[in-house]
């Protein structure tokens, strides 16, 4: 409590702020990425390129950006959140305009060379402004549905121009990481029901609105063996390498499907299945119990600090892994529409592992910022 107090106080140094990170937390995304880099491996037939090693260097990159982040005062990172919100919202706008076209989908903008991904740096700079919105708001302000519009605004362009791409998985995903902010605000639940309420008749106004492939996808969750060469391939070939593995696998690369390249996208989309064909049961229980421990330590995180935007900026950072992982666990075994979002740390790409790493960057600024003294700036 005492040297908690100094904090809220004073500054402290950056050898102060190094001994704060959470290193027990940063070891488990390396034991994460270390499981993605074996997978990957075996994805490649045995081989480190170009996924695996690629991989490595991402990670690395980003364990930097992440440590880098970390030191970065909190409240200097509360003033930007807008700013980046907006800088975030241009760049969707521009995609639509000079976006780069992959797999039916315009997603990505060259950058220097680099891609970039911009819904996946909405999500992050999403949770910064919702959480800069919310943390000055009383419980009165809060149940004032004026207040709520701006906010509402917020999530509801971003997913707009999302779906608009298209991009239907992280659209989704994107939605229900602002509901849970503001559920996490404190927005009372009735509100939640009242918006609700025209939610089907939106669904089927959006379905109207798909592409030919993307309908394809939900007619096929209802029954993929309709057209198993053709729209349902995909989510069989998973279910089976997925039940081919029973309760402890074939074994490190000698997975069949996978090998056989029956197995699609084994390496970004369907590199959990990959796992659960080598490694069965237990191996993709023991990796869940991983992914569960790393969302845990993040909602620790928001519950130990000590200032509402921190605890919102942690929350929402956690929420938005968990769903990653949700959707993409649940989209591998059938239960949802197939949506191309891949497992964080662990499937092939760039965008997705450095926007991950750069929100856990913010994460570990929570907790090594968790005591400072924080007013109404931000």
């Amino acid at each position: 409590m005492r040297e908690g107090r100094i904090w809220r106080e004073t500054s402290f140094d950056l050898g102060a702020k190094v001994w704060q990170v959470s290193w027990i937390y940063v070891l488990l995304l390396c034991a994460l990425a270390a499981v993605g880099y074996a997978a990957l491996y075996s994805a490649a037939g045995g081989a480190p390129e170009t996924y695996a090693s690629r991989h490595v260097l991402r990670f690395a990159t980003g364990l930097v950006l992440m440590i880098g982040i970390a030191l970065v005062d909190i409240r200097f990172i509360a003033r930007l959140s807008w700013p980046a919100y907006l800088i975030a919202l241009v760049l969707l706008v521009a995609v639509m305009q000079f976006g780069h076209m992959g797999k039916g989908a315009q997603r990505w903008l060259e950058l220097g060379g680099l891609q970039l991904q911009p819904s996946e740096l909405m999500k992050i700079t999403l949770v910064l402004a919702l959480a800069s919105w919310f943390h000055r708001a009383s419980w009165e302000r809060i149940g004032n549905p004026l207040f709520l519009i701006p906010p509402v605004i917020a999530v509801l362009l971003p997913v707009g121009l999302i779906v608009k791409q298209p991009n239907l998985g992280t659209a989704v995903i994107t939605a229900i990481l602002g509901v849970a902010m503001f559920f996490a605000a404190g927005v009372r639940w009735w509100k939640f029901v009242l918006i609700a309420l025209p939610v089907p008749f939106a669904a089927q106004l959006a379905y109207s609105q798909l592409h030919d492939y993307q309908r394809a996808r939900i007619d096929t969750f209802f029954n993929p063996e309709s057209d198993p060469l053709g729209a349902g391939y995909n989510i069989i070939q998973s279910k089976i390498a997925l039940g081919s593995g029973g309760m402890w696998g074939k074994g490190f690369l000698q997975g069949t499907q996978g090998h056989l390249d029956f197995l699609p996208e084994k390496q970004t989309d369907f590199i959990f299945t990959t796992i659960g064909e080598e490694f069965g049961f237990v191996g993709s229980v023991a990796l869940m119990a991983l992914l569960g421990l790393i969302v845990l330590g993040g909602m620790l995180i928001a519950l130990r600090c000590r200032h509402q935007y921190g605890r919102l900026v942690a929350f929402g950072i956690a929420t938005n892994f968990f769903l990653y992982v949700a959707v993409n666990i649940a989209m591998v075994m059938g239960a949802i529409p197939v949506g191309g979002v891949p497992l964080p740390l662990v499937s092939h790409g760039g965008s997705a592992m450095i926007m991950v790493m750069v929100g856990f960057g913010l994460l570990m600024s929570v907790h090594v910022h968790r005591n400072v003294a924080f007013g109404n700036e931000g």
